[in-house]
């Protein structure tokens, strides 16, 4: 009886299980912290190693492509088809810092397997997620008898996300033609549960500011001033209190121009996620949800443009009284964007804003940092719907959709190369991202695998067959 495509691919997965396992465990051994000057050798070591190893996969083409920080990693594999589509991975090789005094059980880059998961720094964000492209590639071609992939298949595995990503959209733009694509995958992402496997369909945007206000030249005695002249501690309270309305709506003129709405289909299908709110509360080790009214909390995290105070301060601030009104005060603020806001835009509305809440007599700098875009896929994408069928082949399971609250470098592809943005992560979050005992699962490894040996074909046929 001959073998089904998919035990070929599984069959296959087992037969290079413990090899793939022990070249992923090479790579973490690596400590590839970008935010450590000291580890910036490691950076480029961690960037050598990918790209010998993706042409050890067979990509006829990996390279090493520099920035004024760290190195990022490019590589391609043409399909045999001229018509096929061109597919583009996202990820990133670099790690957050990991010392064992921080609270790990064993040392963070001496990856250790206990009770089939996988510990190290870099297990789940993002090495594993971008390793499991390689065995998945493999199995694709076993399984189909190609000697190329079914799509034109390009990498891109970025060197400093963990540091922000400031050269990033620069390096991007430098090499728009040669990254060119019909969609993007980024694996840098995760699933709601081991028991829930999840597509995500889009990620917000950021913007955020600092706003410094000035009055007097100096802190100045509230007993012969206080009550005459303006008090910019008093104008930073005003102002923040001004940010919301009584429904918790953000109050900024123009802030909500060309948001793009959840459509019923999406409430529904957000709605059958198994969430529960009071564990989520415990996670977030807070008491009680508060947010724009007529809105679950699921989408106010992950669909509804959002304005936040991350610090405000001004004035004395030690023991005891000291009557003055200080000469300053300042509030940082963050603004989480959804798809139809411009940054740009927003940047406007805040600053006008601002500056209507400022009295005579204060002095106000806004100072914006650099922006990101959101992104968002439709539900009825061809290539989300590709990503959905692969995934629930190798998970056996019916697929659901996600966002993501938090935002991140993907957006520049979206708008550099102008193609959609689709993700494919296996990360739980039990995972424990960023956190002391990183790991990821490894049985949820190997279904990234397994997924990626399905979705190129399903990609080829189904894009070919899109309106």
């Amino acid at each position: 009886m001959s073998q089904t495509p998919d035990s070929v691919v599984r069959t296959y997965i087992q037969q290079h299980r413990d090899a793939f396992l022990d070249d992923l465990a090479e790579w973490l051994r690596i400590p590839s912290v970008s935010a450590q000057p000291d580890h910036a050798p490691d950076v480029r070591r961690s960037a050598d190693w990918l790209a010998a190893e993706l042409k050890e996969t067979g990509f006829p083409t990996a390279e090493v492509w520099q920035t004024p920080g760290a190195p990022a990693v490019f590589a391609e594999w043409p399909s045999d088809d001229p018509q096929a589509p061109t597919v583009l991975v996202y990820g990133h090789h670099d790690v957050q810092p990991a010392a064992r005094e921080d609270g790990w059980d064993s040392d963070p880059f001496e990856p250790v397997v206990r009770e089939n998961r996988l510990y190290a720094r870099g297990a789940a964000d993002d090495k594993g997620q971008v390793f499991f492209h390689t065995l998945g590639v493999r199995a694709h071609l076993a399984a189909t008898g190609r000697s190329t992939p079914a799509v034109h298949l390009k990498l891109l595995i970025e060197g400093e996300e963990e540091s922000g990503s400031p050269h990033f959209r620069a390096l991007v733009e430098e090499h728009a033609e040669r990254l060119a694509a019909d969609a993007v995958i980024v694996s840098d992402t995760g699933m709601w549960s081991e028991d829930t496997p999840t597509v995500c369909t889009g990620m917000r945007g950021l913007a955020e500011c600092e706003i410094r206000l000035h009055g007097p030249d100096q802190d100045i005695h509230s007993g012969s001033f206080g009550g005459a002249v303006p008090n910019p501690a008093t104008t930073a309270a005003r102002l923040v209190a001004a940010l919301h309305d009584e429904h918790a709506r953000v109050a900024i003129p123009g802030f909500y121009d060309g948001v793009v709405d959840l459509t019923d289909r999406e409430r529904e299908l957000l709605a059958e996620l198994p969430f529960d709110e009071s564990q989520w509360l415990r996670t977030a080790k807070s008491y009680a949800t508060q947010g724009e009214a007529g809105y679950t909390t699921l989408e106010r995290v992950w669909a509804r443009p959002t304005a936040e105070v991350n610090g405000i301060g001004g004035g004395y601030q030690g023991p005891g009284s000291k009557t003055i009104i200080p000469s300053s005060a300042l509030v940082k603020l963050s603004f989480r964007l959804v798809a139809g806001q411009d940054p740009d835009h927003v940047e406007q509305a805040v600053r006008a804003w601002a500056e209507r809440q400022v009295p005579a007599g204060i002095r106000c700098e806004i100072t914006f940092s650099g922006a990101t875009r959101p992104c968002l896929t439709p539900l009825d994408h061809p290539a989300l719907r590709s990503v959905a069928r692969a995934m629930g082949r190798a998970f056996e399971k019916p697929v659901r959709f996600t966002r993501e609250g938090g935002s991140g470098p993907a957006a520049d592809l979206q708008d550099v190369l102008g193609a959609p943005v689709l993700f494919l992560g296996i990360s739980v979050p039990s995972d424990g991202w960023h956190a002391p005992n990183e790991k990821v699962e490894l049985d949820l490894l190997l279904k990234g695998v397994e997924t990626t040996a399905y979705l190129w074909g399903d990609l080829a046929e189904n894009w070919r067959d899109a309106p």
